[in-house]
């Protein structure tokens, strides 16, 4: 059952739960970062779509186990759940430091990524602790466990440095499945002693019972929203890792504390996602966030490019003899025609901070001395170099505060959920989440044929913005419905100033 105030225990649970989902969460991440390490050092012959498969395999198990970690949890209350997930997550994790080929790697993935429904458990066994006005803040707080996949991609890459010795001893990569082991098993071993139980008031119900809500469409609405926040956000923290290094070229640790820089902001500003979202409303909240995901993905859609095409040529104005041939410079008979230089050297743009596209253009003679030529016959072509830098440290803040609004967005979503499902958190909560999960999942692989079919690395971002706007649509007309429903004189007024505001536009 839901409590009425908040305690001294319930401050120690959540913190138990946020340790403990941070620790899972670094865990689930882990491939992001070991799959481009070996892959780049081609210790495997992996392509972009095992490599995506690679990545996308715990988001997966983590994911499709979600809903029954969530109702496991409202029906046993959280500390036995938990704690079995930690040590369960802890063998894969150590057998995987001994795969040798894809499927071994697979498998071993496919097991450690049960730590993903750490989420699901976290949310149900925090929910219960705290009153409904404070459920927002308290879930945003322990989403910021999020913060485990910057930890991941900001400590790793300097770990497999240290243990490969910078890449003389390869085979030394097989120590950091191991550590991550012994931390998934310390933290179970401390939320088994320190952890108090609790179940809610739906914990008597069957299961059949508990999966009830989900015929309720308004579920997997949430579970669309959960889908871009979580799930894109998921994929990402991911995949900026070869992103950085194929784009930008960046060394791995460098490419690590970038795609940090965009998970760990995420995670913590959670916190402050629920406490908004407590104040002004998940629904207001998911407005501003799903407006400037569109926004956002579509100013980075734009690739990094160095384009030549046909300019503006140079053309004979009277026909004649071609007599003399330079650089900048052909002479037909008494009429000399200047020409754009070719910069030389070409300027180095890479090497400066360009934020907009810069062009260069010159000209090319194309006939020789002694040559006739004819009125307006071609005397030398135009070229236009066109560059578009893609600035990196650009790029960084968008993404940045992509990832930021993201995780407001995470905290909006599940203050939504015990506003409309407040006894079947574990249950709604699990269902989004593995909505939510499997945009992990699935958004790495489908990034990696994207990169196949187009060559583009930002075709991600195309798929981004046309996900963000589908999810602002639908909420734009749920919200309108709703209003219909509950306030019909109002939408009609609105909608007749609609109208009278159009047909005077287009009177004037």
């Amino acid at each position: 059952m839901m409590e009425q105030r908040a305690t001294a225990t319930s401050h120690k649970v959540l913190f138990l739960n946020t340790l403990a989902f941070t620790v899972c969460f670094a865990a689930w991440m882990f491939n992001g970062v070991l799959v481009t390490f070996l892959a780049d050092n081609q210790v495997f012959d992996w392509g972009p779509i095992e490599i995506g498969w690679l990545m996308g395999i715990p988001v997966l198990t983590g994911s499709l186990f979600r809903l029954p970690a969530g109702m496991l949890t409202d029906k046993f209350g959280g500390k036995p759940v938990y704690a079995t997930l930690l040590f369960i997550c802890a063998i894969p994790m150590y057998l995987l430091s001994y795969a040798d080929s894809f499927m071994t790697f697979a498998l071993c993935s496919f097991g450690f990524g049960l730590a993903g429904v750490s989420f699901s458990i976290g949310i149900a066994f925090s929910s219960v602790w705290y009153p409904r006005e404070r459920q927002g803040t308290a879930l945003g707080i322990f989403g910021a466990g999020n913060a485990g996949a910057a930890l991941t991609t900001l400590f790793a890459p300097t770990l497999l440095n240290r243990l490969t010795d910078n890449g003389a001893n390869l085979e030394g990569w097989r120590q950091l499945p191991v550590y991550y082991a012994i931390m998934l098993a310390i933290m179970g071993v401390i939320f088994f002693i320190f952890a108090e139980n609790k179940k809610p008031a739906s914990s008597d119900k069957s299961f059949t019972q508990m999966l009830t809500p989900l015929k309720n469409v308004r579920v997997w609405r949430f579970g669309l929203y959960y889908f871009l926040v979580f799930g894109c956000f998921v994929a990402f923290s991911q995949w900026l890792v070869p992103y950085f290094v194929n784009v930008y070229y960046l060394p791995l640790v460098t490419a690590g504390i970038f795609a940090s820089m965009f998970s760990l902001p995420s995670g913590i500003i959670r916190a402050l996602g629920g406490w908004l979202s407590d104040k002004f409303g998940g629904r207001s909240i998911m407005y501003w966030v799903l407006g400037a995901s569109v926004i956002i993905s579509f100013l980075v859609i734009i690739p990094k490019m160095d384009v030549y095409s046909p300019g503006r040529g140079v053309m004979a104005k009277r026909s004649g003899v071609v007599t003399a041939v330079s650089a900048d410079s052909i002479r037909i008979g008494d009429n000399t025609y200047a020409l754009k230089l070719k910069p030389d050297p070409e300027e180095n743009y890479d090497e400066q901070m360009l934020i907009l596209p810069t062009k260069q253009a010159w000209q090319e003679p194309v006939v020789a001395v002694g040559q006739r030529v004819k009125k307006k016959e071609l005397l030398a072509k135009g070229v236009t170099r066109i560059f578009f830098q893609a600035n990196v440290w650009i790029f960084a803040i968008l993404i940045i505060l992509l990832g930021s609004v993201w995780g407001i967005g995470k905290a909006a979503v599940y203050k939504l959920i015990p506003d409309y499902f407040p006894d079947e958190v574990g249950v709604v909560g699990g269902m989004v989440g593995v909505l939510g999960g499997l945009g992990g999942f699935v958004c790495p692989i489908i990034f990696g044929y994207l990169l196949e079919w187009t060559g583009l690395w930002t075709s991600c971002w195309i798929f981004m913005c046309g996900l963000s706007l589908v999810c602002l649509l639908w909420l734009h007309l749920t919200a309108q419905k709703m209003m219909r429903e509950k306030h019909p004189e109002d939408m009609q007024k609105i909608e007749q100033d609609k109208r009278t505001f159009i047909a005077d536009a287009l009177k004037e």
